[in-house]
């Protein structure tokens, strides 16, 4: 089986041949299809987020079930299915509590690259590859836990589907469950990549006034054709100070989906007294915010979002009903599509500000 192994960091992607051990107790292989260039997989990759070596990345997967593992019960052979990429155990205060994003068991599978509870199926020789996010999606097959993998409608395109996996849920979640954006509310968005623009048609379903901002006119463009009601390039004007002018005062909410701490914070002045600024944006991990404890006297709050606070087998199916009656536009954020062996050249499109959201056709 191919994939793309990350064996040092910095470096480019191998595609190299793997073995790939069956699906244990719970888990499903799945023949992958689809799968998202997303930067968070970058920033592993870069060596801003620690993870063992080697790798494989991808976490936006879209597939069709092969086989199933003994104890497999929401799965079955022939299921088209996307990945995400948080795992939730199903136990915990969060799970119990419908906050699956917020797992206990999540983060440790992330540091530790492999799937829940210790597997690792990947191999190369003796060397066991890691699971980037308990997934590995960069790859022709892959075995995943089955909560893993979310059961989808098989009419769905592959290529859209699977940008729900992360990046589009991520945005759209983000407005509509963490912030609970409501109709008539004004949200600003910092960041029109992938995500951000996501974030731009949920707003715009739940009946808000969006402003978004940017550096790159082409993001600001497609935003407007998403449905952003203003847009501000961040190089020519201040987005605090324009969007003052536009509000008449503060956004309602602002969420930032860059990742840099510079831009949070003008995404927290942005917002009024009582506003709510979500951080979505995923910073190196030594980064550090600095706000003035003064803005807190004025009823502003401060919170974060992990894939938007989905509840996946829900929100997903649900999403893409809304993609296929025409009224959440995913597939105008694919801006290029690549075969595996291209995936070097997807990242450094993605870096270079060349693309909205790529996918890898396997």
């Amino acid at each position: 089986m191919k994939a793309a192994v990350l064996n040092e960091v910095g470096k480019p992607l191998k595609i190299e041949d793997l073995k790939l051990d069956e699906p244990q107790a719970n888990e499903v292989l799945v023949k992958l299809q689809a799968v998202g260039v997303c930067h968070s997989d970058l920033h592993f990759m870069k060596g801003e987020m620690p993870q063992a070596l080697p790798f494989v990345p991808g976490h936006e997967g879209a597939g069709v079930v092969e086989k199933v593992g003994p104890g497999v019960t929401t799965l079955q052979p022939g299921d088209h299915v996307i990945t995400m990429v948080t795992f939730s155990c199903g136990k915990c205060h969060y799970c119990y509590n419908g906050q699956p994003t917020w797992c206990v068991e999540n983060l440790p599978i992330q540091m530790m690259g492999s799937l829940p509870y210790g597997g690792i199926r990947l191999h190369k020789g003796d060397v066991a590859v890691h699971h980037l996010f308990g997934l590995a999606c960069y790859a022709e097959k892959m075995v995943v836990h089955e909560r893993s993998a979310v059961k989808i409608r098989k009419d769905a395109p592959m290529e859209v589907a699977c940008l729900l996996g992360c990046g589009t849920s991520t945005g759209i979640g983000t407005v509509i469950n963490t912030a609970k954006i409501k109709a008539g509310q004004s949200v600003a968005i910092f960041g029109c990549g992938g995500v951000g623009l996501s974030a731009v048609m949920g707003a715009k379903l739940a009946g808000a006034k969006v402003i978004a901002i940017d550096a790159l006119d082409n993001k600001l463009e497609m935003a407007k054709q998403l449905g952003a009601d203003y847009t501000i390039n961040a190089k020519k004007d201040d987005p605090q100070v324009k969007i003052m002018e536009i509000l008449g005062g503060g956004a309602d909410v602002a969420a930032e989906f860059i990742g840099s701490p510079e831009v949070m914070m003008k995404a927290f002045g942005s917002i009024r007294a009582r506003g709510v600024f979500v951080v979505a944006g995923m910073a190196p991990i030594t980064a550090m915010l600095n706000i003035a404890p003064f803005e807190f006297f004025l009823g502003k709050t401060i919170t974060g979002s992990v894939q938007g606070d989905v509840v996946p087998q829900i929100d997903i199916p649900r999403w893409l009903d809304l993609y296929m009656a025409g009224k959440l536009p995913i597939d105008k954020l694919i801006s290029k599509k690549y075969s595996l062996d291209q995936i070097n050249e997807a990242f450094q499109d993605l870096q270079s500000g060349k693309l909205i959201r790529g996918v890898i056709k396997i």
